[in-house]
């Protein structure tokens, strides 16, 4: 079975300055973070450039990673919803260095872990169903974006909160 996520780099091996336009889109499981997911059936793509690196055997990955996300609302809990496009730049060689570069093995490249990477790197941990979400009413806890309540929440500093037990006390 073919990988997905997996290019042929044998003409641009020990050629520097020679690249390569791609496109690659597959599905991937477990992308999730707390607040937010890629769904199992969404696509997820690079779409860039593979490049020689001048005087070394490696190659770079230059381009940006789309993907959908949902999640839950931070503020009213309703479906919230969006798209990650991040760019990248990314070394791939021989011998790579364990969280700054990734492995170039023999003539192809799986960009997989780089993919990966970025997409759970942009996925938002508390996510917003729009930027304006008015929530939810801390007091009878219906959605204020759909209905206007008339609950009132009074500010308490809790900086304050020692003095607000003197209000009972008696006068001495």
């Amino acid at each position: 079975m073919k990988k997905q996520y997996v290019v042929n780099v044998v003409g641009l091996r020990g050629r520097s300055g020679t690249r390569r336009e791609i496109r690659v889109i597959g599905k991937m499981d477990a992308l999730s973070v707390t607040g937010s997911s890629v769904p199992a059936t969404a696509d997820v793509c690079f779409s860039g450039a593979i490049e020689a690196m001048d005087a070394t055997d490696g190659l770079v990955a230059v381009g940006a990673v789309t993907a959908p996300w949902t999640g839950d609302c931070r503020r009213c809990l309703g479906q919230a919803s969006g798209s990650i496009d991040h760019a990248v730049r990314e070394i791939f060689e021989a011998s790579p260095v364990e969280g700054e570069t990734y492995a170039l093995e023999s003539d192809v490249v799986d960009l997989e872990p780089m993919i990966r990477e970025a997409v759970i790197l942009d996925l938002p941990e508390a996510p917003l169903c729009r930027s304006d979400c008015r929530g939810l009413c801390a007091v009878c806890g219906v959605d204020r974006n759909e209905v206007e309540c008339d609950c009132v929440v009074e500010a308490v500093d809790p900086r304050w909160g020692a003095l607000d037990l003197l209000k009972g006390l008696p006068d001495s």
